[in-house]
């Protein structure tokens, strides 16, 4: 039996090798009336840490569940159902010994094999749940195991069920050598096939996900989860230090470095894990449009006193709503995933499931902070390859799943510097107009504030696209456009005119659908007063596509942009 600790909520776990190989014999869920906890050093009562799921209550360090235990926090009460419980083992290697060990693993784990698979339903949702169990040698991934979870993923095919599968994994079973590898190839062909039926598939990722497991199924996930503080890699830490002769930094390889990277969307307490699925879930199941009931006089809007100059600079005001104040007016249950997948997470763009009028929606917001902090960190709404590519995902997902997507624009435009042009800003750019002209979903963009160049329109290449009264859209800043024109900066006023940028010119270019009425001074502290206009905008657009077939949507979206 194994006891490991996962990680400190205080303190970041310190990447040493040593320190994991003496902890490696300890039991992951203690027997007995009291045990200690290894982070901490103090006693607990085995029943409040089962209770606690097996975190300490004291200084949140995880310990590593069985198998049984995890499925009996998720799956909803009695609704468990095992599969395959009875797949021969095998000695493809002729490995001596390995069938003993085999043996006497399942007599003292009463496991069949280091991974358990079956349907349940989580928050009454039926889904196909997979669980490994490193105390079955490390659930290194062995004939037996890739054939479980094959089988598990092709029934649910067939049964057009989601698939959940909580890794944890040492990799490849070594005695099993080029058998064990081919399990790689496997388990990802069936999830393929899986994804390409349009059904949902979810990984968890626990301590450790290494080796074969991390490079197949365990990050094919539509969306990838993490306990956090899991050590989660290709190569295992020691192997990297000893090959390039450095010391890791502190996290390396953890669930928190990964998400910061771009691959996993969301690190998850043990506590919030069914609650977090079940939403997810939900989001992927069966919906029913119901109305908002919301309704927004018609009366003719008023005349506009404010000179383009004024727009350009109300729509850069300090205290005007951010995409979050929307976000959270609009989509109260949004839910954001993180990451491109390649490098990582770029908080310029924020992307996420939500329903409006009873349907899920998937959003993406460009978003610049609410103070100068968040600004630095969301490099003042300005995203990054990584940004786009992320919003690429994600609508790449809500085709996949059949979701109109909702864009808030709001960038001065793409981010210039020298790590965005060697990542590609560009290209993220130019593969996000492409895909959306083309996507088989209806694309809805609303402008905001201010929408500036190709970093805007890489998530306003949409269906329908709507302004705030006092936002902006143009080519380039006017101060940039009279530095280029007349070599005077000076001049921005002048060219702030001379552009057409305002919601009111762009509606008589066509470029713009309607414009969203706005307070005299709308500031975050009075955003509810735009928030009817929006919504109704929102709501209409999604009446109007909901039937609309995707061949139809994708030449309306053509031709929309073909009249230039």
């Amino acid at each position: 039996m194994e006891l490991r600790y996962l990680f400190k909520k205080t303190q970041t776990v310190k990447d040493d090798s040593l320190d994991r190989e003496k902890k490696a014999n300890r039991p992951s869920a203690p027997n007995g009336l009291f045990h200690k906890c290894p982070g901490c050093n103090k006693t607990i009562f085995s029943d409040e840490l089962k209770r606690n799921l097996f975190v300490c209550p004291d200084c949140g360090y995880y310990f590593r569940m069985y198998a049984t235990t995890r499925i009996e926090s998720l799956a909803d009460e009695g609704s468990f159902e095992e599969w395959d419980t009875d797949i021969k083992e095998t000695n493809p290697l002729g490995t001596p010994g390995y069938e003993k060990k085999i043996q006497t693993l399942k007599e003292t784990t009463e496991l069949d094999e280091a991974v358990t698979c079956g349907k349940c339903s989580i928050g009454g949702i039926d889904t196909v749940l997979c669980v490994m169990d490193t105390r079955f040698m490390m659930a290194s991934m062995g004939q037996v195991v890739g054939e479980k979870i094959t089988r598990a993923v092709e029934r649910a095919t067939e049964e057009r069920l989601p698939v959940i599968i909580f890794c944890a994994s040492g990799g490849a079973r070594m005695q099993e050598g080029i058998i064990s590898l081919m399990q790689m190839a496997k388990t990802s062909a069936a999830l393929e096939r899986h994804g390409k039926e349009g059904l949902l598939y979810v990984s968890v990722l626990t301590d450790p996900t290494t080796g074969g497991v991390t490079a197949s199924f365990a990050m094919l996930g539509d969306i990838i989860l993490a306990e956090p503080g899991a050590l989660i890699g290709f190569a295992g830490p020691r192997v990297i230090e000893q090959t390039i002769g450095q010391k890791l930094p502190e996290g390396f390889q953890r669930a928190e470095f990964l998400e910061d990277h771009g691959f996993v969307d969301k690190v998850v307490a043990r506590g919030d894990m069914k609650e977090t699925l079940a939403k997810i879930l939900k989001f992927h199941g069966e919906h029913e449009y119901k109305p908002t009931g919301i309704k927004v006089s018609k009366t003719k809007r008023k005349k506009n006193k404010h000179t383009p100059w004024e727009k350009v600079m109300i729509s850069r005001g300090k205290d005007r709503p951010i995409a979050d104040d929307y976000i959270d007016k609009i989509f109260p249950d949004f839910t954001e995933f993180k990451g491109d997948r390649h490098y990582r997470d770029n908080k310029a763009i924020r992307c996420g499931i939500a329903t409006f009028a009873g349907i899920p929606v998937t959003v993406i917001a460009q978003t610049k902070g609410a103070n100068t902090k968040q600004n630095v960190e969301r490099d003042f709404g300005m995203p990054s390859p990584d940004g786009y590519r992320k919003a690429l995902r994600a609508m790449k997902q809500a085709e996949k799943f059949g979701r109109p997507v909702i864009c808030l624009v709001d960038t001065p435009g793409a981010f210039c510097g020298m790590e965005a042009e060697e990542r590609g800003e560009g290209e993220a750019i130019a593969t996000n107009l492409a895909t959306m002209s083309s996507l088989k979903v209806p694309v809805l963009s609303i402008v905001i504030s201010e929408a500036g160049s190709g970093g805007a329109l890489a998530i306003a290449v949409a269906d329908k696209v709507y302004m705030l009264a006092n936002s902006i859209y143009a080519i380039l800043s006017p101060e940039g456009y009279a530095s280029i024109l007349w070599k005077d900066a000076k001049r921005a006023d002048e060219a702030a005119s001379e552009m057409k940028l305002t919601a009111d010119d762009l509606l008589k270019l066509g470029v713009i659908d309607g414009i969203i009425d706005e307070p005299e001074e709308l500031k975050r502290n009075n955003v509810d007063e735009v928030i009817p206009g929006m919504v109704s905008c929102i709501e209409s657009f999604i009446k109007e596509t909901a039937d609309t077939p995707a061949a139809e949507l994708i030449a309306a979206r053509y031709e929309r942009f073909r009249r230039f």
